[in-house]
């Protein structure tokens, strides 16, 4: 109960149904994939079945240790001791699979999407709430972190899980949340830095987001930052970017903050 305490993280408690949500996956024999926060084992078992490699991430020094433990029968099972966030990533493809403490949905997500070498997929059983946030949807606002990766990836909900599936049960709505590289992304990786500060800037300054070029995009002045579509705000960068803009809204946040 401490560790649920300390790192707001919920264990699935089936080792059947962690099999099922797996196999909802594109993970395959040729993937090498990593389980942030793999507590004794539950979901880097499944994957070990289906992946050709399995990199279990525990931060705690005990869980660690129980993990290695729990592990030793599984060859294609590697247990690292540390913090991810701060841990290198690999320079070769892989993917990802977890179910990430909550509290670091953000971190975690940023973390991969940001990193020299993304994941080809990332699967993460997350809030539910915060998982709507990263989807592209008619029906609900998409917030500044879903907008930063859309260019990347297609970013879809696979499955709701149901409170009962933990052990203690959470106290909210969770799901399995894919996210797949796309084929052809909507950015080349090189514009991907000024791309994030643009949406930043705007989601975070109303007088950022004013001095953008909107009605170019068929936008009206009365429409929030999180109301625009992905194509919307991958057009606003190129119209900014290739004008030199960003670095004038740059100046001119300065400029506010003085």
């Amino acid at each position: 109960m401490k560790r649920l305490a300390e790192y707001s993280q919920y264990f699935l408690r089936n080792p059947g149904f962690v099999a099922q949500l797996v196999r909802k996956t594109s993970i395959t024999r040729d993937d090498i994939v990593y389980d942030i926060g793999a507590g004794s084992g539950v979901i880097a078992s499944a994957l070990a079945a289906r992946a050709g490699k399995v990199i279990a991430v525990e931060y705690e020094p005990g869980a660690a240790a129980k993990l290695s433990d729990n592990m030793t029968r599984l060859d294609n099972v590697k247990v690292v001791v540390g913090d991810f966030l701060t841990m290198e990533l690999p320079t070769s493809k892989y993917k990802v699979f977890s179910n990430i403490p909550f509290h670091l949905s953000s971190q975690i997500v940023r973390r991969l999407t940001e990193a020299d070498n993304p994941p080809e997929a990332i699967y993460l059983i997350v809030q539910k709430q915060f998982a709507k946030k990263l989807v592209q949807s008619d029906s609900h606002f998409t917030g500044a972190l879903g907008m930063i990766v859309g260019p990347l990836y297609d970013v879809k909900i696979l499955r709701e899980l149901r409170r009962t599936d933990y052990w203690p049960h959470p106290n909210v709505d969770t799901v399995l949340l894919a996210m797949t590289r796309r084929a052809g992304q909507l950015l080349p990786q090189k514009d991907m830095p000024s791309y994030r500060t643009l949406i930043e800037q705007s989601f975070h300054d109303p007088k950022v987001f004013a001095k953008l070029p909107r009605a170019s995009v068929g936008v009206s002045p009365e429409r929030k930052p999180s109301e625009l579509t992905l194509a919307q705000w991958v057009t606003l960068h190129r119209l900014v970017f290739d004008s030199g803009g960003l670095i004038e809204l740059q100046r001119d946040q300065v400029r506010t903050k003085k």
